[in-house]
């Protein structure tokens, strides 16, 4: 009786679209330890060593001698952002919360107010030490920022109300919001990739229409995805979840060129 009620079709897109989510998570997941990587070997070895003014070689306001307040702003800013990035994939692990749910409770709690802080610090980096000519993309970040704030609002107020259900996919939404730096750093190399070169955008400058949008769409982009995947998840359309699973998919093979340009021409360069 019970392989009556089973609809087969259904059951294997079920599948397919739950093999895509585990494939973008694995992407996400050793891109960003590449990144976590070359961050620890790059900025904060630099910073034990004493040579912050190798900061300024990526950044374009890195280290500034005298600036007490700003450096501090800058390297809380970096420090905090490998915090998050462990942290969130922790939190994303489903044996760990299953096994380990005082691990996953306290790093999120860390999780959370890290992303908060560290929002609070880029709204300040950006409106007090950013360029005028960059306006559309200290919108786009200040955007990510309050976007950070909220989720990361109602990531909190769903566990403490024990909907867990809920909490999770708030929880994914804050991570999806907060992986937007990274994210950036992958559609940009793409972007040069497929281009063969730096299109819509000054390399001096470091601004054009192409930087403004990817402003936006680096988090944007990603938090559509995961809304697709939810419908897709919850509704009973075949053709919608196959759908949904092969878009993830050529997200996901887009994003693992970004990560292996990035981690070739950016990450891997500066870690030794």
């Amino acid at each position: 009786m019970l392989q009556d009620t089973v609809n087969p079709p259904l059951a294997r897109a079920d599948r397919l679209l739950k093999c895509a989510s585990v494939f973008s998570f694995a992407a996400i997941a050793v891109g960003q330890l590449i990144f976590i990587l070359y961050i620890i070997l790059f900025y904060v070895q630099s910073a034990f060593s004493g040579r912050f003014e190798a900061w300024n070689k990526v950044l374009p306001r890195g280290y500034v001698a005298g600036d007490t307040v700003g450096n501090t702003m800058t390297g809380s800013h970096i420090f905090l952002a490998v915090a998050i990035m462990l942290c969130g994939l922790i939190q994303l692990i489903p044996t760990i919360r299953q096994h380990a749910p005082r691990l996953h409770h306290w790093s999120g709690r860390f999780y959370v107010i890290s992303c908060v802080l560290t929002s609070l610090v880029g709204l300040y980096m950006v409106w007090t030490y950013g360029r005028s000519n960059r306006l559309f993309q200290h919108l786009g970040i200040s955007l990510d920022a309050v976007l950070i704030i909220v989720f990361a609002a109602l990531t909190i107020k769903y566990a403490i109300a024990r909907k867990f259900t809920i909490h999770r996919r708030w929880a994914l939404r804050l991570f999806m919001a907060a992986s937007a730096v990274w994210f950036f750093r992958i559609g940009l190399m793409f972007w040069i990739f497929i281009h063969k070169g730096p299109v819509g955008f000054d390399v001096k400058t470091f601004s054009g229409p192409f930087l403004s949008f990817l402003s936006f769409a680096d988090y944007l982009i990603p938090l559509a995805l995961l809304e697709i995947y939810f419908r897709a998840k919850d509704g009973s359309s075949v053709i919608f979840k196959l759908s949904a699973a092969l878009l993830i998919v050529v997200a996901s093979l887009a994003m693992c060129v970004g990560i292996f340009v990035a981690s070739m021409g950016l990450w891997l360069p500066r870690m030794f």
